[in-house]
């Protein structure tokens, strides 16, 4: 097969571990008649791909990628017979695996794109190189590209084992950006101008949801496998997105821009008016295929079952069986039951991971309902505790969320855009601070999460971390027990934000000067309750609490550390000619 006819992929999906059992999937796009081509893993054949969506004359298919857990770790080659190949690499029985964490890939107006001093995909060219020593060639002069002491640790540890770097690949939202849509489809630029009254009531045409649709399933293969990029058999490897989502499994969850800008957070009356309820049924379908792997005949629909003469303000859904509804699927991502979102959770050893849906169930007092908190809590009770012998308990939990739970609160922003803010989908200012957890409209639910990971890291000695991008910036902060002594570590969470991979930092005249807002914020603790802060850490490394850099994050456990599997995070932040290095080690519960 010639790798041209690929429209989109591989894209690799994690599954999760069972049975002894590395779950991986494959995604990859064709023309509706092209032949369905062989993939191939470690030299044998792949069962027979299970086709996910075939529409405007395009197929897209899932192969099962899965490979045994063998005492070693090792890389495995998989590729399209007669066609290009790459390899993934499978952590060991029993080990954790080490992960990158990117968000943010893309952006909302091409025009912030001129801002950078180096190329779009010079963050995913960093992450590569520290991944696959493969992937390393020479700079455009000619001369090899330097490493530096961080890279060189890994170096010995396992490249020279004939190994890649990183087992899987956490993000964090924003895999792609739909705010063009306000601007590529005539009847949404024209509905962006109407008065308020008019958008609210704008009924969305048979031939307008079509174009919605195929909107929504089209941009996937445009950002994902562009055509002006470098074939997958050519000798100089292109070094983005689409490279890395080849070469290390995936664990996807959404935020705004995977289906509009502010999607969530705008008011009741636009939320539920026709037209935003046609999108983000097509973004919901969009991101079922191409980001979850899953066949679209799968999706069940939402169902809203909030009681006559209550107000749909706070949406209220119908909670969904997804062990059922997927039953017939080996190779379902492990979705919450009872839950009407998309939150997963893993359970790898010493190591869990919850990706968590923060929109599905959003309004602007709302990040997530009832029942997702209560599928959480009871998935959390499953966990085997820290106090174990240490080849049977979990250590470390990550909470994957898309938006920080710590992070500097501007209140007096938060004031004025409350008064004066409205629902404009090409000018979210307001949008962003109210998606934030630390908004007033969530600073209750905000509470309600740190109370239930605070009951866990007590009972079960589970060290809770929280992993976030969204706001452009990198940071660290920790939220604690005001009313605990500091040797109860327990009750200590850090929050590492990462972001973005591709969509520029604070760089403008204006961008800078709420940076130094920013940075100004951070000084002062939030004093959520009498038992709970919230406090922003200066950034390690850095003089501010607050680095505003493109960057992606490294979480990667030392399971042979004296104090017991010790939790490292190490951010890669964009310089004007390379990158520098932030460490961060975490302890696990004594």
């Amino acid at each position: 097969m010639n790798d041209k006819d690929l429209l989109l992929g591989p894209v690799l999906s994690f599954r999760g571990s069972a049975g002894g059992l590395w779950k991986v999937t494959a995604l990859i796009g064709l023309k509706e008649a092209a032949p369905i081509p062989t993939m191939e893993l470690d030299g044998k054949p792949c069962p027979k791909p299970r086709e996910l969506l075939l529409a405007n004359g395009e197929r897209y298919l899932r192969y099962d990628l899965s490979c045994r857990l063998l005492k070693t770790e090792r890389m495995v080659g998989y590729g399209i017979v007669g066609g290009p190949r790459w390899a993934l690499t499978v952590p060991a029985k029993g080990e954790a695996p080490r992960m990158a964490y990117v968000s943010c890939n893309g952006f909302s107006d091409p025009a912030v794109m001129r801002k950078l001093v180096r190329t779009s995909n010079a963050v995913w060219e960093d992450l590569l190189f520290s991944h696959d020593k493969s992937l390393r060639v020479p700079l455009p002069s000619g001369e090899p590209k330097l490493l530096d002491k961080e890279q060189l640790w890994h170096e010995r540890r396992i490249h020279d084992k004939q190994l890649q770097r990183f087992n899987l690949m956490l993000m964090g939202g924003d895999q792609i950006y739909f705010d063009s849509i306000w601007e590529e489809i005539e009847a949404l630029r024209q509905w962006v101008a109407l008065p308020r009254a008019e958008q609210l009531s704008f009924k969305v045409t048979a031939a307008l949801e079509k174009k919605i649709e195929a909107y929504y399933f089209g941009l996937y293969q445009q950002r994902w496998l562009p055509k002006d990029r470098g074939a997958w058999s050519s000798k100089t490897p292109s070094l983005d997105a689409a490279s890395a989502m080849a070469r290390i499994p995936t664990i996807m969850m959404w935020d705004d821009h995977d289906i509009f800008d502010g999607w969530g957070s705008y008011s009741c009356e636009m939320q539920h008016s026709p037209l935003f309820q046609t999108l983000f049924r097509h973004a919901r379908r969009a991101f079922w295929v191409f980001q979850m792997q899953h066949a679209l005949a799968d999706l069940p629909e939402l169902i809203d079952v909030t009681p006559a003469g209550f107000s749909k303000q706070d949406p209220l859904l119908e909670p969904i069986n997804w062990s059922r509804a997927l039953s017939k699927d080996p190779l379902a991502l492990p979705l919450l039951d009872g839950q009407p979102g998309f939150t997963s959770a893993f359970a790898l050893g010493p190591l869990a991971v919850v990706a968590a849906d923060l929109r599905t169930e959003r309004s602007r007092n709302q990040v997530m309902g009832t029942d997702t908190w209560r599928g959480i809590k009871a998935w959390l009770g499953t966990l085997p505790g820290g106090d174990l012998p240490a080849d049977k308990a979990c250590r470390h939990l990550l909470f994957m969320s898309s938006v920080p739970v710590v992070h500097p609160k501007l209140s007096l922003a938060e004031l004025l855009l409350d008064k004066f803010g409205a629902d404009h989908v090409t000018d979210s200012n307001a949008d962003d601070l109210k998606d934030h957890w630390s908004h007033d409209d969530h600073e209750g639910e905000r509470k309600r999460l740190l109370e239930v990971f605070s009951s866990l890291a007590k009972d079960k000695k589970i060290r809770v971390s929280l992993v976030s991008g969204d706001v452009h910036v990198a940071a660290w902060g920790t939220a604690y027990r005001k009313d605990l002594p500091a040797s109860d570590t327990w009750s200590q969470m850090h929050q590492f934000t990462s972001s973005a991979v591709v969509h520029p930092s604070l760089m403008g005249v204006m961008e800078r000067l709420f940076l130094s807002w920013l940075n100004s914020s951070a000084k002062h603790p939030q004093n959520i309750d009498v038992q709970y802060v919230a406090e922003m850490m200066t950034f390690p490394g850095h003089d501010k609490h607050v680095m505003a850099a493109r960057n992606w994050l490294a979480l990667e456990l030392d399971e042979g550390s004296p104090e017991g599997c010790k939790l490292w995070a190490t951010w890669r932040c964009e310089t004007e000619s390379s990158f520098s290095n932030h460490l961060l080690a975490v302890a696990p519960v004594q």
